[in-house]
């Protein structure tokens, strides 16, 4: 229906309750973005992707000074993210480092991300980290779900401090935990991951450190938890660079089918 399969289409976010009976209302930030900088014009066909992992192929109708309306011709499900489902728990550190990690998570198919204080994070508590800077994180969350088309938004968790995901985090059945850590350690990821067992896992987090990385105290810690420090090779990664490094080593052996 006006479509060839395979072709390139853009993408924009819309919330489910804009288009009701096949018809899409757009306005506000996703009006200004589509038509303002994306200069989509009154025939223009494209996806709308909404929170119940639902593209809408739709064809522009009218535009309006505000808001514009445009048809549905097609409907297609995304398909959920594979399990099991990747958590990046990440000290926070340097904003735009943090910016590159959000977007970068949302394209590796990274389930949620919970940043978290540590005692060589970037800073040390919620209120420094300004709501400007968290409402950034959402509109990066957006525009990387936009550009790669997956159906869910990754969830930017409110930072929190380390000990209260020590406390919340129970290794129950079906979920494990990697610390990637950059000290002294003698068991590789690839060892690590050999001893996880596939049958039943759901969730997998993986614990990354700041630019300070983790202290002496916190390492001893996470042991007592039953997550020894593995380590990624000889090199000192970059914060962001080890984050990709880890979900792709996690994508391949344990969620690509």
């Amino acid at each position: 229906m006006g479509r060839i399969l395979g072709a390139s289409v853009r993408r924009y976010w819309l919330s489910a309750d804009k288009i009701q009976n096949d018809i899409a209302e757009i306005d506000g930030e996703v009006f200004h973005h589509i038509f303002d900088v994306c200069r989509q014009e009154v025939g223009s066909k494209f996806e709308l992707i909404t929170e119940n992992s639902i593209a809408h192929f739709v064809e522009v109708l009218l535009i309006g000074k505000k808001s514009a309306k445009a048809k549905v011709l097609e409907k297609r499900q995304i398909p959920p993210l594979p399990r099991p489902h990747i958590h990046l728990a990440l000290s926070i550190p340097r904003f735009p480092v943090m910016e590159a990690v959000v977007e970068k998570a949302v394209e590796m198919g990274v389930h949620s991300i919970h940043p978290f204080f540590s005692d060589f994070s970037f800073v040390r508590k919620n209120s420094s980290v300004p709501d400007n800077k968290k409402e950034r994180w959402q509109r990066i969350v957006v525009s990387a779900t936009q550009q790669c088309g997956r159906g869910e938004l990754l969830r930017v968790n409110e930072p929190i401090a380390l000990e209260n995901i020590w406390a919340d985090f129970n290794r129950t059945k079906g979920r494990v935990g990697l610390f990637a850590y950059e000290g002294s350690t003698q068991k590789s990821i690839r060892e690590q991951l050999r001893t996880i067992p596939r049958n039943g896992l759901e969730e997998i987090w993986v614990f990354v450190g700041s630019e300070g990385g983790f202290s002496t105290s916190e390492v001893q810690k996470f042991q007592e938890l039953g997550m020894d420090p593995v380590t990624l090779g000889d090199q000192v990664l970059r914060v962001e660079t080890a984050c990709i490094t880890l979900t792709a080593i996690l994508k391949y052996e344990l969620v690509t089918p």
